[in-house]
């Protein structure tokens, strides 16, 4: 209802364009949850074939019975019982060993809906355990992964224009695009017994090279695909195929995630286990991406205040506090949880900013004195960004015609909503409370589309960045019972961000890495880690971060879990208490740990 009185106002165009969540030209992440554990593989196929995966084999092969043309949902039987048609598999007639070869599948290949167990449940996502887990579409649309896999390859090939290019013959680049295997560093990791036979752009080019030894988990992969015949086609329909080069507005969180990532699989693709390997890479992914979300989130609270995107030496992600006891200790635990909370509050006011650069977008893109401007906005939109807010803060030649206009709109919207929604009128009419009627129009459409709805789903987004829960993830939460003088007991979530062993084994063995032209290892102490963690990331140890107070008793002991914890993952070693001699140290010496001058 309230959507057809807002596009009987503003248009069908504009309504199409503003009634979203997102805003890609500062966030190309769409603001829902989406599973992290599944990007890795969707990686794989665009940085192999250079464009958005489309349909595949998976369901055609594996969803029919027998006699039976139907599709019918995948499951770990099914899937099994396709396997046991052809030679490769000897030994598994039983019941009993048909089981164990699809607990095997359930282990390290495949994922039910909801992270269920049994065999007979349907299948949701495909695990990294190879690069042929790119032939699998899994998840059955790309989409369903909210553009993470296309953000990622964009900051990773680091390209410039619109869209992300093949790479061409002796491109300096450890992400080559459409190329082979040893032309990128992270498919590199993952093609064992895999070589191209034929075009490039074929299909079915890769070919597993029988005599290689390969993992047990890695056979199951391969072996699975090989059954699919072919790698799936690109995107084709509405969508485009095209991986778009939009990279978010935090260009200094986006540089620090490429680096991270191209210096942390250099060094130790080939020394740490793949198993872990997988583990800390997605920590790695976890970390990166929300620096990345949470530096947008404070640049365009800063833009919504001054106009302007912060240069890239003063954009900082958000400050909060870590519970490095990993919830053992109550007082941490709870000081923690109110840290994560303040900034969750902070950001309830964040769909409301993004509306407000939706609305200054369609009306900027159709301005024609704006458009002559020409102004680009890949691979970073700061320029187009920055004349928005100048629309906003009028101070654009341009500014006076376009507030007329969403002045209009705003009454009109007004009368409309008057008789069915009369406290969002009140607020489009009323000059008093909010003079701009940017602002104006932001906060009444954002609670037309539902502020709950929104704010969810930006809290969906946080948590499946954090891979909430998640042995190797970021951040734990759990409900508590509440009451106040107006209501009867309640319950609600509160979330805290922890450092799991996998976060620490992540976050050691990069920071320990040289840097330059240097190989190997470098000494850190305790103290200067700590310190990296609050300039490059926003996570707190042992100081408070802005807006809150804390006892230096809790601060320390924070501190004293940490040094604690590192002690006895190996990670940290001294010969007494002294700051001084308090060093890191990797469990697993890299190859190559440093740069080597390639950009």
């Amino acid at each position: 209802m309230s959507q057809v009185i807002v596009r009987d106002v503003l248009g069908l165009d504009m309504t199409r364009e503003i009634w979203s969540g997102n805003f890609e030209k500062a966030l190309p992440i769409s603001i829902q949850n989406f599973d992290l554990a599944s990007v890795l593989p969707a990686v794989f196929y665009m940085f192999r074939r250079g464009f958005r995966r489309g349909k595949g084999n998976f369901l055609k092969t594996f969803g029919t019975t027998s006699g039976n043309s139907k599709e019918q949902p995948v499951t770990i039987e099914r899937v099994t019982a396709k396997l046991l048609e052809n030679n490769h598999f000897q030994g598994f007639d039983g019941e009993t060993a048909q089981a164990i070869l699809g607990d095997l599948l359930l282990c390290y290949c495949l994922e039910n809906s909801k992270r269920e167990l049994g065999r007979d449940k349907p299948i949701q996502r495909v695990a990294p355990a190879h690069y042929m887990a790119s032939w699998v579409d899994l998840p059955d649309k790309v989409a369903h992964l909210r553009f993470v896999p296309e953000s990622i390859v964009a900051i990773l090939a680091n390209q410039k224009g619109d869209f992300i290019q093949q790479n061409h013959e002796g491109d300096r680049t450890w992400f080559a695009v459409g190329r082979g295997f040893e032309d990128n560093v992270l498919l590199k990791v993952f093609h064992q017994g895999i070589v191209r036979e034929g075009e490039m752009a074929s299909l079915d080019s890769d070919r597993f090279v029988e005599d290689k030894p390969v993992s047990m988990d890695q056979l199951l992969m391969i072996r699975m695909a090989q059954k699919l015949l072919r790698a799936p086609e690109k995107l084709r329909g509405t969508e485009r195929p095209t991986i778009s080069n939009q990279r978010p507005i935090s260009e200094k969180a986006d540089g620090e995630f490429s680096e991270d990532m191209r210096r942390f699989i250099r060094a130790y693709a080939g020394i740490i286990p793949r198993h872990s390997f997988v583990d800390l890479l997605e920590s790695c992914m976890s970390v990166g991406l929300i620096t990345i979300i949470s530096s947008v989130i404070e640049i365009l609270f800063k833009w919504a205040d001054t106009g302007e995107v912060p240069n890239k030496a003063e954009q900082k992600s958000a400050s909060i506090l870590i519970d490095c006891s990993n919830g053992v200790d109550r007082r941490l635990r709870t000081i923690a949880e109110q840290s994560m909370s303040d900034f969750m509050r902070r950001i309830e006011r964040f769909p409301v900013v993004l509306m407000a650069l939706r609305l200054l977008d369609f009306e900027a893109r159709y301005d024609p004195k704006i458009k002559q401007m020409n102004i680009p906005t890949k691979p970073y939109a700061t320029e187009w960004l920055n004349m928005l807010g100048k629309l906003l803060h009028k101070k654009n030649a341009g500014a006076e015609a376009i507030h007329y206009d969403l002045e209009r709109k705003a009454q009109q919207l007004s009368e409309k909503l008057k008789k069915d929604y009369p406290d969002i009128s009140q607020i489009l009419s009323s000059e008093e409370s909010l003079h701009n009627p940017v602002w104006r129009l932001a906060e009444s459409l954002t609670s037309l589309q539902g502020r709950e709805s929104t704010q969810a789903n930006l809290i969906k987004l946080i948590n499946s960045a954090l891979l909430m829960g998640r042995p190797n993830g970021l951040a734990s939460k759990r409900r508590i019972r509440y009451s106040d003088m107006l209501t009867s007991k309640k319950t609600r979530e509160v979330r805290s961000l922890i450092f799991s062993d996998s976060v620490l084994d992540y976050l050691v063995h990069l920071h320990v890495l040289r840097s330059g032209n240097s190989s190997g290892v470098r000494s850190l102490s305790f103290k200067e880690f700590i310190d990296k963690l609050r300039t490059r990331y926003g996570f707190y140890v042992d100081v408070a971060p802005q807006g809150m107070t804390i006892s230096n008793e809790l601060l320390q002991a924070n501190r004293v879990f940490l040094e604690r914890r590192l002690r006895d993952l190996g990670l940290l070693v001294g010969v007494n208490d002294a700051e001084a001699m308090k060093r890191l140290h990797p469990r697993f010496e890299p190859v190559n740990g440093g740069e080597n001058g390639m950009d």
